[in-house]
């Protein structure tokens, strides 16, 4: 079981490599689901690690920072929540027209750089 957070941290890392890929083929809404399921499988490989054991079936980020028991600096953990938020709305959109104009390019580069941050934060606590 010890050595399970090595896979989380694989597919974290390939998931936001396919961020990169959705947004630079203009996918932006699918960048952030990515980003989102990155950081999800990076705190799953943090949980992995810190508790040893198998992580909850969720896709909560704010569950499983709880359950983990460790915090990112404040601007991170917004950002976090921030992300938290997006996941239902990327994944279930309600409005494909209305998704495509609120995750712009910009918005959606912003949301890669931070959750790269949140990535890196995830790999200094293992």
């Amino acid at each position: 079981m010890r050595d399970k957070y090595k896979e989380w941290l694989k597919q974290a890392d390939y998931d936001m490599d396919t961020a990169q890929v959705m947004f630079n083929s203009g996918r932006y809404f699918y960048a952030v689901f990515m980003c989102h399921l990155s950081i999800e499988k990076g705190l799953k490989g943090l949980f992995s690690k810190v508790m040893d054991e198998t992580p909850p079936k969720t896709h909560n980020l704010l569950y499983l920072l709880d359950k983990i028991g460790k915090r990112p600096k404040q601007e991170l953990e917004k950002f976090i929540a921030k992300l938290n938020t997006a996941s239902l709305a990327t994944r279930y959109p309600d409005d494909l027209a209305k998704i495509q104009e609120a995750y712009t390019a910009e918005v959606t580069m912003e949301m890669i750089i931070k959750s790269k941050d949140v990535l890196q934060w995830i790999k200094t606590q293992l």
